[in-house]
């Protein structure tokens, strides 16, 4: 795929390149991923810049123990290794692991470094989107810590069927996992507990809500 044929697929990417060096046309590269492909691995040597053009990731933290942490899950348009440049560090301190098929323009570091020196308005959306993280992850700060797995499930649920459109979680247990932080265990427990309750429903062993439970989830979790 060209650039002139990725920017038909995705006109909003004309954003983003509007005042890029023309030089820098020819020298970038275009690479598509199949979903559960690692697009890069934590303490990895960073020596390119990526715009995600299309399709979804997610950031994970990985631990020596095995344990995996999900950070957050990325739609397009995104940014792979901008935090870490403009940190002014050389190696990554995420895994980013793409969840669908997914459409990366890259740089090099060298050439991304110089763009941002020269294009204001390159460097603004990038820093727009690292603001949005950092906000998002300070709003969400602690909720994990202060809040009982019932409440962070419920909530959980209904920001995946609000974003989704779907009233079915089409997600592993293993998943939910490392986006709540909740162990498997709890997880199992705290379905049953639902269920019971009548906050959620089983379909085909997914999560599920019907209109009236997802009322009576939000009324829950205004009480919590």
């Amino acid at each position: 795929m060209t650039l002139p044929e990725l920017l038909i697929k995705v006109p909003e990417l004309e954003t983003y390149i509007r005042y890029m060096p023309d030089e820098l046309r020819d020298r970038c590269t275009i690479r598509t991923y199949p979903p559960g492909t690692i697009i890069h691995q934590k303490d990895a040597e960073l020596d390119y810049f990526g715009i995600v053009c299309e399709g979804y990731h997610r950031v994970i933290n990985e631990f020596e123990n095995g344990n995996v942490f999900m950070i957050e899950r990325n739609d397009p348009i995104d940014f792979v290794g901008e935090v870490a440049i403009l940190a002014g560090k050389s190696r990554t301190s995420v895994t980013l692991e793409t969840t669908t098929e997914c459409t990366v323009l890259y740089f090099t570091r060298k050439d991304f470094e110089d763009w941002i020196a020269k294009d204001i308005h390159f460097l603004r959306l990038v820093s727009q989107k690292v603001a949005y993280k950092l906000y998002r992850s300070s709003y969400n700060r602690g909720n994990r810590l202060f809040y009982p797995p019932q409440h962070l499930l419920l909530a959980y649920i209904l920001q995946y069927i609000e974003e989704s459109h779907s009233s079915i979680v089409k997600r592993t247990r293993e998943e939910i996992h490392e986006e709540t932080g909740i162990s498997v265990k709890t997880l199992n427990r705290t379905i049953r507990k639902l269920k019971e309750e009548g906050l959620v429903g089983i379909t085909k062993g997914k999560i599920s809500m019907t209109e009236e439970q997802q009322q009576k989830a939000r009324e829950y979790l205004k009480r919590e």
